[in-house]
């Protein structure tokens, strides 16, 4: 059972920085591609930043730069490093595996950058 839990969202000022946790159970991240998603009110979830199974990351154009994934294999763990925030920013972040056949989630953790 795929289990993904987002931990270390938080309030923010503009500029600040962040950093997200995904604890991963029912899988090895180091094995599988992995992402972060976000979800702004009113909008739809998009991509933020990937890492696939060799380790190879992709970063959506309005957080390159500022962004980073990485993993910690020993702890299962994956991470969004998010640097000089803006308050375009503010969304719920979600963890993600996509299986093929099956989407998993976490619950999401809100992150919200004040100006």
């Amino acid at each position: 059972q795929v289990q993904l839990v987002e931990s270390g969202g938080g309030l923010v000022q503009a500029g600040g920085s962040l950093r997200l946790s995904c604890a991963a159970s029912g899988i090895i991240v180091s094995i599988k591609p992995m992402g972060w998603y976000r979800q702004a009110p009113g909008k739809q979830r998009a991509l933020v930043a990937a890492m696939s199974s060799g380790g190879s990351t992709s970063y959506a154009d309005s957080v390159k730069g500022r962004f980073t994934i990485s993993r910690d294999n020993a702890k299962n763990t994956v991470y969004l490093q998010m640097n000089s925030l803006k308050p375009e920013d503010t969304a719920v972040y979600y963890c993600n595996y996509n299986a093929g056949y099956a989407n998993y989630w976490g619950q999401g953790t809100q992150v919200t950058v004040s100006s």
